[in-house]
């Protein structure tokens, strides 16, 4: 028994510990590769966008149902208005850290294994995607917003589908596996916070 337990958390452990030991990679330049290179590598380009995207794919196997689709589907909707939010000039404070809680609080549900109604978890989810919507509005520079945008939102989609994958995984496993990897994204979202 603790052999398969072992060996369990050891293999949900690894994509989690490959993503926080990744560095940041910097932005790939929209003029130099196209804005909608640009925009599928963006998510890809920091540990939080990637940590909190494949959460929520993560939380939207344990919650199960129509989750699986609608918890994701309300994240990349709320996204994309955020991202339109920076492209108005519309203020929004505390990006940054609502980026990094966002990390920390989906890690936190997926450790958990917490139940919600999926119109709850679609509400909790957006609230944390108007934030990083709005962080790639931010970052857009000079590229096409709609190239960027759809390269984004594709990338986005990528990350919840590797977390529903996961999920899907996890649970074939042990109920254990799936909360490793949520406490995993909440360790590793406290070390971005203060590291």
């Amino acid at each position: 028994m603790l052999k398969r337990f072992s060996a369990a958390a050891a293999l949900s452990a690894g994509p989690m510990l490959a993503l926080m030991t990744a560095p940041a990679f910097a932005h790939v330049d929209p003029l130099a590769h196209g804005a909608m290179a640009s925009g599928i590598l963006h998510p890809f380009s920091g540990a939080d966008h990637m940590l909190a995207m494949i959460a929520v794919g993560l939380w939207a196997s344990q919650l199960g149902g129509k989750a699986r689709f609608a918890v994701p589907a309300s994240f990349v909707a709320v996204m994309a208005a955020g991202f339109a939010l920076a492209l108005m000039g519309a203020p929004l404070p505390f990006v940054e850290p609502a980026i990094l809680a966002s990390v920390v609080g989906l890690g936190l549900l997926v450790a958990l294994a917490v139940k919600l109604p999926t119109a709850l978890g679609m509400v909790i989810v957006g609230a944390f995607a108007l934030f990083h919507g709005y962080a790639h509005g931010a970052e857009l520079g000079g590229a096409d917003a709609l190239s960027f945008g759809v390269g984004f939102v594709a990338a986005t989609a990528i990350l919840h589908a590797i977390g529903l994958g996961l999920g899907a995984w996890a649970s074939a496993k042990s109920a254990v596996a799936g909360r490793l990897l949520g406490a995993l994204t909440a360790i590793g979202g406290a070390a971005l916070m203060f590291g």
